[in-house]
């Protein structure tokens, strides 16, 4: 009688069957495929880009979605890619900042940002040990609270049909995004398998039904995209300014701090233990890498998924091959334009109305990181004043209108640089223990 071998799926290094990796590896591209995208299909409409350049732009997400989940699962060397069970994607963290530089400048902008974003990230990673203590949880969750706060106005926005729009504040967006969020709301809570893990994308999928019943839905970027595109280098353009390279560089410096953190929760939860200082070095090394490809090929800024952290150390399905498969199914989308075009025609509303719930698990998410230290008057002050300066003059920008432009555009753009930069300060200044 032959000895029963334990699974291939419980271990880094196992080959599983195609039939075993399939429904596993589709369950992580349910749980981060809208997130993935949202944030190309929002910056498109900042940018008021074409039809074809808009699914350019979502091409792009997916493919350096995989080509930087592929570097951190199967490493090029021991210093480029943490050999760690991940998936990464375009992230919500740079989307306020990128906002403000769409509106100031371009994606060219943008992108040459990112280029000298992902060298920050190159060096935090060389020297994570060292700069690591400028970040404990208090500066890291104020500055991820910030985040989750400073993108409600755009959900609402979205939810109202998207500034700009004819129908802009119509009751039938309204109906429709409070459709959509009801439903994504009900499976979060009530859900179970994979309706729970899926619920923004099934409440997207109602959201456009109903918007196909109402009529509302524009195909003709469907009828124009090819069958086949690979990503077109430099097609956006690069171009440096110092003012957007110095608001993206704060916010890498953040991420690539912030991915300890997901690295920490995957092996912690799944493997048993606590990651190597080598392999964060080389995870954060080579999310640095990833960002500066992305730059060139026009995939906006990435980070480590914490849902797809949650479905490893919930399954303890750790193996590579089962997530590389994932990765695969995303770069396929992401060379079929014709799958790219579809997501482009998703109504602003139900957008808004499936996105408000991930902006508010941001900030959830940073509040829990807050509250993870002792909250007496020193660690209240630094919350409540980053947060308070960087929200307050993001949503006041022209009391700095008198300000140089490049001044503008790192502080009155985004709150995330104020509320980073206060943060960090206070955090350095202000004695541990209050003299009382």
């Amino acid at each position: 009688m032959k000895p029963v071998q334990r699974t291939t799926i419980f271990t880094l290094e196992g080959v599983p069957s195609f039939r075993r990796a399939l429904p596993l590896a589709t369950q992580h591209v349910v749980a981060m495929i809208v997130g993935c995208v949202t944030p190309a299909l929002i910056l498109s409409r900042v940018a008021s880009l074409s039809a074809q350049d808009s699914i350019i732009l979502v091409q792009g997400a997916l493919v350096i979605a995989a080509l930087a989940t592929f570097l951190q699962l199967f490493p090029i060397n021991r210093y480029l890619g943490s050999g760690l069970p991940v998936i990464l994607g375009v992230s919500f963290a740079y989307l306020p900042s990128m906002q403000g530089i769409a509106r100031g400048y371009d994606l060219a902008t943008i992108f040459g940002a990112q280029l000298v974003g992902g060298l920050v990230a190159i060096f935090v990673g060389i020297f994570v040990r060292q700069l690591r203590r400028f970040f404990p949880p208090l500066i890291t969750g104020t500055v991820v609270f910030t985040i989750g706060l400073s993108l409600y106005p755009t959900a609402i926005n979205y939810m109202a049909g998207g500034v700009g729009s004819p129908t802009f504040g119509s009751a039938q967006n309204w109906i429709l995004a409070l459709i959509t969020l009801t439903v994504v709301t009900v499976l979060n809570h009530f859900g179970k398998g994979i309706f729970k893990l899926a619920s923004i994308l099934i409440g997207i999928i109602v959201g456009y039904m109903l918007s196909l019943f109402l009529g509302i839905v524009d195909f003709s970027a469907i009828s124009s995209a090819g069958v086949f595109q690979a990503p077109q280098l430099m097609h956006f353009g690069i171009r440096f300014e110092i003012s957007a390279c110095f608001a993206l560089g704060i916010l890498f410096a953040i991420n690539s701090i912030q991915a300890i953190g997901d690295f920490t929760a995957t092996t912690v939860g799944s493997m048993d233990r606590e990651p190597t200082d080598t392999e964060l070095k080389a995870g954060i090394i080579g999310y640095g890498f990833t960002n500066l490809l992305g730059a060139l090929m026009g995939g906006l800024p990435t980070a480590t998924y914490s849902q797809n952290v949650g479905i490893v150390t919930t399954t303890k399905v750790i193996n590579r091959i089962t997530l590389g498969l994932a990765a695969l199914i995303l770069l396929v989308a992401g060379l079929v334009p014709k799958f790219s075009a579809i997501l482009t025609t998703i109504p602003q509303c139900v957008l808004g109305g499936a996105t408000i719930s991930v902006f508010a698990s941001i900030a959830m998410t940073g509040m829990k990181l807050v509250v993870s230290e002792e909250m007496n008057y020193r660690n209240t002050s630094i919350v409540g004043l980053s947060a308070a300066l960087g929200i307050g003059i993001a949503d006041s920008s022209a009391a700095i209108s008198t300000f140089p432009q490049w001044f503008q555009v790192i502080f009155g753009q985004s709150p995330v640089v104020i509320a980073t930069i206060v943060a960090v300060a206070l955090n350095i200044m202000l004695p541990k223990q209050r003299n009382m």
